[in-house]
């Protein structure tokens, strides 16, 4: 092995608190030029009762608080959790926010919260093995009315062969989408993207962000060499992240890390496996029960259901 896995936690983190190389990764995936970027706390206790949240990486640019985190395999609650992140990202804030005076009457003012500080979050999700059913790059997810949406959703309307109609419908739908009273673009400024590595790596499209996440494939073979990398080392940034993730620079305790890290996300992936087969094996049987209660011949079912002859007969 001559690099470290970019997409394991330790690595991922000990590359991007390097403000040079996360300002050029977010440029490259934004196609934005960024001229400050200001690193935030990862992490952060919420309430008595819950646990700390850590993120991988968390910082603040033109405007925007983004989280960038990485994510290895399969994981049912994706969704909700990072949400959650999405969200707690937004309400730290509040740590920072300036108050503002409202002013009642001569004798009194009610001090509150400037709530016209707060400044939309960009929560990136770069996900390592699982593709969540998208065959693109990425896909991101925002806050808009919902006539948009029931706009797209209607079959009724796309049906519809006078040609106006739609187009009044469409313009109806626009209009409540560029309605910016009292800031209302601000919920459409919140983002949730997520980055899907495996696709990126076998797209032909071509994009700044590809070589990083071709990089970090290369480097999840553990047996990946120096010239696995020689198309990176021309270019200053790769360079760097080459540099702190070799084999040169790894210790004792990096090697035991990474083969523990292996070990029990094998096992990880091993239960799940489980889980899948017998969710499979239970649907197989209740399609086997329907079909001998109907009377057909068990080689028919087992052919259809891939259970045995023997496993037929028990039921």
């Amino acid at each position: 092995m001559y690099l470290a896995p970019l997409n394991y936690d330790r690595y991922f983190k000990k590359v991007f608190k390097d403000t040079g190389i996360a300002k050029r990764f977010l440029e490259d995936f934004f196609d934005i030029t960024i001229e400050n970027i200001e690193l935030l706390t990862q992490k952060h206790r919420i309430t008595d009762d819950a646990i700390a949240v850590e993120f991988d990486f968390r910082c603040k640019i033109k405007g925007h608080h983004i989280i960038i985190d990485m994510q290895q395999w399969f994981k049912p609650d994706i969704v909700n959790r990072f949400y959650v992140y999405h969200t707690i990202n937004t309400a730290l804030q509040l740590e920072e926010m300036p108050n503002k005076n409202i002013f009642i009457n001569e004798e009194v003012t009610k001090e509150t919260k400037d709530y016209t500080q707060l400044q939309p979050v960009i929560t990136l999700i770069w996900m390592v093995d699982d593709t969540l059913n998208f065959t693109e790059d990425y896909v991101g997810y925002k806050m808009t009315p919902e006539i948009i949406s029931d706009f797209l959703k209607n079959e009724k309307l796309w049906l519809e062969k006078d040609i106006q109609k739609l187009i009044a419908e469409r313009e109806f739908a626009i209009k409540q989408l560029n309605n910016d009273t009292k800031n209302l673009s601000f919920l459409q400024r919140n983002r949730l993207i997520w980055a899907f590595q495996k696709n990126i790596v076998k797209n032909e499209k071509f994009s700044k962000y590809k070589p990083w996440f071709e990089l970090a494939e290369k480097t999840r073979n553990k047996m990946n060499t120096k010239t696995d990398f020689l198309q990176f080392e021309q270019d200053k940034i790769f360079a760097e992240i080459i540099r702190r993730i070799c084999k040169d620079v790894l210790t004792d305790d990096d090697v035991k890390y990474i083969e523990n890290y292996d070990k029990f996300w094998d096992g990880v992936r091993r239960y799940e496996r489980g889980i899948r087969n017998e969710a499979r094996n239970e649907r197989e049987i209740e399609i086997a029960k329907g079909l001998k209660f109907d009377g057909i011949p068990n080689d028919i079912i087992a052919k259809n259901t891939g259970l045995t002859i023997e496993e037929i007969e028990k039921l």
